[in-house]
């Protein structure tokens, strides 16, 4: 490992056993601002910004009280959360381990598993007014089957939100670029009185990855 430009940027060398995309990935993290601005404030993860920029354009967390978080692993969102809502409850769900997190219900298991949503709903204690998902299926290396296998994930998720947000909620959701089809769209509009997308300064450059943002749920009754 060595420091180049005046000691400004890490750079990794390739070590036996370590493939050029690690080595890459290494590098990238050791000089990603967010990584080391995430560490010092205690976040899990960088991706914590990504929902705390997102609430400072949007406005999605203030005034919360039940929050579901879709794909909580590592836990950075329910951290963002907790940190500015301690009296809201929160309940999240992922197929991956995620250590406990103070006044967070957690569910190791799948969000399309039948039995998912009644656990949530029931472990929240009522509708949520906010449900995110940062859902992303994996990839397979093909961009267009990597899209439509998260673009499923994403109708799942806003299906949920339907059923189960209170009247004036929010749903938040990545998207790949390009944002969601034009079919989401429209079914996001009938259902939210503002439907937006935006990629947030902490998301990378060379990332696919979008969020739309869909507020004042307009109630069952718009089915």
């Amino acid at each position: 490992m060595s420091r180049d430009g005046g000691g400004l940027r890490t750079r990794v060398k390739t070590a036996r056993g370590r493939t050029a995309q690690s080595t890459r990935w290494l590098e990238r993290q050791l000089n990603d601002p967010y990584v080391k601005r995430a560490r010092a404030e205690g976040y899990r993860s960088r991706a914590a910004y990504k929902l705390i920029e997102l609430d400072e354009r949007f406005g999605i967390i203030r005034g919360s009280k039940r929050v579901v978080d879709l794909g909580i692993a590592p836990g950075g969102w329910s951290q963002v959360i907790k940190r500015r809502l301690p009296k809201a409850a929160v309940v999240g769900i992922d197929l991956l381990p995620v250590d406990p997190i103070d006044g967070v219900t957690i569910f190791e298991m799948d969000f399309m598993d039948d039995a998912a949503p009644g656990k949530l709903i029931e472990a929240l204690g009522g509708a949520p007014d906010l449900v995110l998902s940062d859902m992303a299926a994996n990839t397979v290396g093909h961009p267009q089957t990597d899209a439509l296998r998260t673009m499923a994930l994403v109708e799942t998720a806003l299906a949920f939100a339907v059923e189960v947000l209170e009247k004036g909620g929010t749903f938040v959701s990545k998207v790949f670029a390009g944002g969601a089809d034009q079919q989401l769209v429209a079914e996001m509009k009938r259902n939210f009185a503002t439907v937006k997308h935006a990629k947030p300064p902490s998301s990378r450059k060379g990332s696919v990855e979008w969020f739309v943002v869909a507020q004042g749920f307009k109630g069952r009754s718009a089915e």
